[in-house]
């Protein structure tokens, strides 16, 4: 795809200048009957706006880190993983830009969990008259992370899920990838430290996350989460032995009230992984690569990002 450039002005008003990306494959490539009304918003906005269709796997990062200085504002449309890659890219810079969201993907739990709509017209509206919010970041060793690091079952299956697939099916790809799985999962041994403590068990599933939802599920990380307050929700799932143990999990899951000994739930500023082999992991959907020890830090209110502005005053 041939990469073009749109600069929209408006009148001799100071316009903020605006780098727009966006993933044209995202969410059943929706952005294509969206795009026109979207400059649209930007522009009655006074917002003067470069526009950048991605073409490949990091492409977002790239542009970000070359390009972002010359501007005001970044702009992206996408799923989480391209968020992921914008976030990724300003993150490696010195000087942060605040960044505006456009939700296009399959489940978008972080735009869910910061109230910005799924309608891209009103998501547009949302950066030219929303607020600043300032969240935390992750850092995943040198790596960075939006809302989610994750381990085990099923955490490949967003990022092994063909895209058209995704597009037409949406959450229930994932889940009938993931059935496939089940009575063929591993599990895995960790030692994990955190908050002055050793954990050493055996997991089906860990994931640490800034998010009220995963994977389209709410309240799935706990009550009283805050996107600001610098600490990550911790949710460790010990592997079952017995069919007994395994329905007290989905049970904790399903209901939202984990008060099983077969999950563990905490909250943490800094979590350790060791492990004697390496273990992969996925970063916002996407894959982390594997690892035999991982460091996962909370940049606490390390970017600003725009959100509604009930979202500051509600």
């Amino acid at each position: 795809m041939a990469v073009f450039f749109l600069i929209i002005r408006k009148g001799k008003t100071m316009a903020t200048k605006t780098l727009f990306i966006y993933n044209p494959h995202s969410g059943k490539a929706m952005i294509r009957h969206y795009l026109v009304d979207i400059l649209d918003v930007f522009s009655k906005g006074s917002l003067e706006v470069t526009v950048y269709p991605t073409r490949r796997h990091g492409d977002a990062t790239g542009k970000v880190l070359r390009d972002a200085g010359d501007y005001d504002l970044i702009a992206c449309c996408g799923g989480d993983g391209t968020l992921d890659e914008v976030v990724t890219g300003m993150m490696r810079r010195k000087k942060k830009i605040p960044i505006g969201y456009i939700p296009a993907g399959t489940t978008n739990d972080f735009a869910k969990s910061l109230k910005i709509p799924t309608n891209m017209t009103a998501a547009a509206k949302m950066i030219v008259q929303g607020n600043r919010f300032q969240t935390d970041i992750g850092s995943f060793n040198d790596d960075s992370f939006v809302y989610i690091a994750a381990f085990g079952i099923f955490t490949d299956v967003s990022y092994e899920t063909d895209q058209q697939v995704k597009n037409v099916l949406g959450h229930m790809a994932y889940i009938l990838e993931g059935a496939k799985r089940v009575g063929t999962y591993p599990s895995y041994r960790f030692s994990i430290r955190a908050n002055n403590m050793l954990i050493e068990d055996e997991f089906l599933y860990g994931m640490v996350t800034n998010s009220m939802s995963v994977g389209g599920f709410a309240n799935i990380t706990g009550s009283n989460v805050q996107m600001d307050d610098g600490l990550y929700e911790v949710t460790l799932i010990k592997n079952p032995k017995t069919v007994m143990e395994f329905n007290e999990i989905m049970v904790a899951l399903v209901s939202g009230r984990i008060d099983t000994h077969m999950i563990y739930c905490f909250k943490a500023p800094q979590i350790e992984f060791e492990s004697e082999e390496s273990i992969a992991w996925t970063l916002d959907g996407e894959y982390g690569g594997s690892h035999k020890s991982v460091v996962i830090k909370n940049n606490k209110k390390a970017l600003s990002v725009m959100v509604p502005a009930e979202r500051i005053n509600g």
